[in-house]
């Protein structure tokens, strides 16, 4: 029987609403108003397209959102002074500074410069290291996504076995932490990992977040197991595939994330929630 996909759209919409009807309350009852500004520097087309989007999804929930667009010359001291600046601004409740930056600027230095507050992000290292060790923090909007949408589909982790693809710090090792905190056991697997078919066919759970087009086969999965896939690799022809071999995969899985459509749309969704409760705070 063929898998039940996992709609990240439908949910997304979903979410975005429930995030707009808490904007308005919060608005009205406290005079507050979630703030976004997202920081792009030089000309990368993926990059301006992405804030396009985070853009549009902040102002349709009622948030104000604003973008500072810096050229590819920017200095390292000046993003810092902009970031120092917004860090200041008290209508400002999220910074998000999108990478890749240019090469001649430090992007660990940029992201630690940011207050762990208004990471909505989630990468500084304290909201990092609050993560490791259970404790609440701005959690990265990936791996949140995920969450929400296995919660979505009513499926208990504890005790099941997963396997996460890709040890990333934006996806990979955040997503392992919260799976454990659900008392999933799981096993970290990367490009190097040894007998990976043998691996990703005990798992209960695969994440696959490796960045490379169809690479985990679909008769690699084990029947009934949850599949979400993170990948967006776009082909030569211009289609978007995931890492899974989704034809294959949704054969044998219980249920599973399509590619476009799945985990994307609830990136930006968890972008607005994480600037929403750093605007309760």
């Amino acid at each position: 029987m063929p898998a039940q996909i996992i709609d990240g759209k439908k949910l997304a919409t979903q979410l975005q609403g429930e995030i707009a009807t808490e904007v308005s309350r919060l608005s009205s009852s406290k005079g507050i108003v979630p703030g976004l500004v997202a920081v792009l520097v030089g000309n990368n087309e993926a990059s301006k397209v992405y804030v396009r989007n985070k853009e549009l999804a902040c102002k349709k929930a009622g948030f104000l959102a604003e973008q500072h667009h810096l050229p590819e010359t920017t200095s390292e001291t000046e993003l810092l002074q902009l970031i120092d600046q917004l860090n200041r601004d008290a209508k400002v409740h999220g910074i998000l500074v999108q990478l890749p930056l240019p090469k001649h600027i430090d992007e660990q230095k940029i992201l630690r410069s940011i207050d762990p507050k208004k990471d909505v992000d989630g990468f500084h290292p304290v909201n990092m290291g609050n993560l490791l060790i259970g404790q609440p923090s701005m959690v990265p909007c990936t791996p949140l996504g995920i969450m929400r949408m296995i919660e979505s589909i009513g499926y208990r982790l504890e005790g099941k076995e997963a396997i996460v693809v890709g040890r990333s710090n934006i996806v990979g090792k955040p997503i392992a932490l919260l799976l454990m905190q659900q008392n999933a056991t799981v096993t970290i697997a990367h490009s190097k990992t040894a007998n990976l078919p043998e691996k990703i066919g005990r798992a209960d759970v695969v994440v696959a977040a490796l960045g490379r087009p169809e690479v985990i086969r679909g008769e690699w999965i084990k029947p009934g197991a949850l599949v979400i896939d993170v990948g967006i690799n776009r082909l030569p022809d211009g289609k978007l595939k995931g890492d899974v071999d989704f034809t294959g995969a949704s054969q044998r899985a219980a249920y599973i994330t399509p590619v476009p459509g799945g985990v994307g749309p609830m990136t930006i969704t968890m972008l607005l929630w994480n600037t929403l409760q750093a605007a309760k705070l």
